[in-house]
């Protein structure tokens, strides 16, 4: 039997490793440039790992989803940045809670 490929959207991959990510490499990730990626910071929507200069800034790969998931909800719906992270929280602690539930049945 041959393996089989599937294509899977990149919205659907979550990074699994610690890998730290540049301001450069955060936005290429996420289609948007990096100013979007700047504003956010400033704003405190996203947050860097480490500090300091922006091109010191260092991502994790949890953050890469987080700002997937707020870019993608800001275009689909002409939604505010902080509007945006709200619903990001949000999905994220249902997607928890649903993790928990299922760990008790």
């Amino acid at each position: 039997m041959s393996p089989v490929h599937v294509t899977v959207p990149a919205e659907w991959v979550e990074l699994l490793d610690d890998a730290a990510l540049s301001l450069q490499q955060l936005a290429s990730a996420c289609a948007v440039p990096p100013d979007w990626v700047h504003t956010r910071v400033e704003a405190g929507v996203l947050q860097p790992l480490q500090g300091g200069s922006v091109t010191e800034w260092r991502f994790a790969s949890s953050t890469l989803v987080r700002a997937r998931r707020i870019a993608q909800l800001e275009h689909t719906y002409d939604a505010d940045p902080q509007l945006a992270a709200l619903a990001a929280d949000l999905m994220e602690e249902v997607a928890q809670l649903r993790r928990q539930l299922a760990a008790l049945r």
